[in-house]
């Protein structure tokens, strides 16, 4: 309980995966059907609230669609702690996984300066699951032993050199700069030959996959359409097998 008796509130950042029902966690599960409030994002999440969340869970969109901001970051951390101000049970509801590129490091300090506890729940990240959906390992003990992740979002920011001598990249929201990216790498340096896949909707029911290489795989993809949802894999890992059946 509070100073003033109201119930305690409290926030659960919870991860649900990359889309499917099939990967969220069973305590995302439990923590949804025990929600007050659920403040949810796009990929999957809402699926799982219209799956289990209860009739009485207040329900909030806070996701953005077709690179449309449809509410700020600010907004999401003031909607939080306004919640546990009520004393209300918070699931903030995020696709894959809170420890990858969620923005749940503003969300944490603003549930902190307020003095509302808050617990970070894993989901499954889509940089570690889209490589198996597509039908090859992330890591082998000789093509692959080793892995970055990064995001494909300002493409012009990131020093794709420093990369280059790590077996395997997994490039995350690279949809919308998949030709800038391919440019910058060879500017960069790296192998033409290098093979790559994108996985489009990795885990969901239209999930579509494209082989190719850092030369190719631009063409390969041209006139496909929105490539978003989308990850990026590049490394000889993606040789390993063809696409799953």
């Amino acid at each position: 309980m509070g100073h003033d008796g109201q119930p305690l509130g409290k926030a659960w950042l919870v991860g649900c995966g990359p889309g499917s029902l099939d990967h969220l966690t069973l305590k995302a599960v439990r923590l949804i059907r025990a929600a007050d409030v659920i403040m949810y994002d796009d990929l999957g999440a809402e699926a799982a609230v219209k799956e289990f969340a209860p009739e009485t869970a207040e329900r909030v969109y806070v996701g953005k669609r077709g690179g449309q901001k449809s509410i700020v970051q600010t907004e999401i951390n003031d909607l939080l702690v306004t919640y546990c101000r009520q004393g209300k049970q918070v699931v903030r509801l995020k696709g894959g996984c809170p420890s990858v590129f969620s923005r749940c490091s503003g969300e944490l300090h603003a549930l902190a300066a307020a003095g509302f506890p808050a617990e970070l729940v894993p989901g499954v990240s889509s940089a570690l699951a889209a490589p198996l959906f597509a039908g090859f390992p992330l890591t082998d003990a000789q093509l692959g032993r080793s892995f970055a992740v990064t995001s494909g979002h300002q493409p012009e920011a990131t020093d794709w050199a420093a990369f280059a001598q790590i077996d395997t990249l997994v490039v995350l929201m690279a949809g919308k700069n998949l030709d800038v990216l391919m440019r910058l790498l060879q500017t960069a340096g790296w192998d033409f030959d290098r093979p790559v896949a994108v996985v489009r909707a990795a885990g969901q029911p239209d999930q579509e996959i494209w082989k190719g290489t850092v030369s190719t795989i631009a063409e390969q993809t041209e006139g496909a359409g929105p490539l978003s949802p989308c990850v990026l894999i590049i490394g000889s890992v993606v040789s390993l097998s063809g696409e799953p059946s």
